[in-house]
């Protein structure tokens, strides 16, 4: 048996919507990977100009999320971790719990373009080959020379985390944008309100 093909999937998830499940399900696929992990992040640095909610809440929903579909996990390393979320901690931690696995980072395209701005960002290049999904007709910036890069397009689906929790704080249908079991979350647990 060869090493495990890990997907390495990071997020704020606040919530998670289907947009994050097309791109999981299909990176999956596309490079043959015997898992997707779903990380949701701790503290995302990158926002802290806005609340976010609670790790607990995001981590059930991701959970919800990802309940009976193959191969796609919900890991919660980040928030157990404490602090700042930093990737390059999250690809050491995976390495250290499994050192014969593959990483592939996967990120969608927008982020590809603020790669060089990230903490320890050459750990990260090291450590796992970036998988960004993007839409058809994605060209690499310059920025990615010298990664180990694959490219998986995804259907088109603008769908924004900022209007999700608008329309859930208006009581607007969520149906269709969230997988039903996330939608059964917030309500329970009065997110977005």
């Amino acid at each position: 048996m060869g090493a495990s093909r890990v997907g390495v999937f990071g997020g704020t998830f606040d919530p998670v919507h289907v947009g994050h499940l097309v791109a999981a399900v299909n990176a999956r696929h596309a490079l043959a990977l015997d898992r997707v992990l779903m990380v949701v992040a701790n503290a995302p640095w990158q926002k802290a100009d806005r609340t976010v909610s609670p790790a607990p809440d995001r981590l059930a929903m991701v959970a919800a999320a990802v309940e009976g579909i193959p191969g796609l996990e919900a890991c919660s390393l980040e928030i157990e971790r404490g602090g700042p979320s930093y990737t390059a901690d999250t690809l050491q931690a995976l390495r250290e719990q499994e050192p014969g696995s593959e990483l592939f980072l996967m990120v969608g395209a927008d982020l590809a373009d603020e790669l060089h701005t990230w903490e320890r960002i050459d750990a990260v290049r090291k450590e796992a080959t970036l998988v960004v999904v993007n839409r058809p007709g994605w060209t690499p910036p310059s920025t990615l020379v010298g990664w180990r890069m694959q490219a998986v397009e995804i259907p088109a689906l603008s769908i924004s985390s900022t209007d999700l929790r608008a329309r859930a704080a208006d009581g607007r249908p969520l149906d269709f944008l969230i997988p039903a079991p996330v939608v059964r979350v917030i309500r329970d647990r009065g997110l977005y309100a």
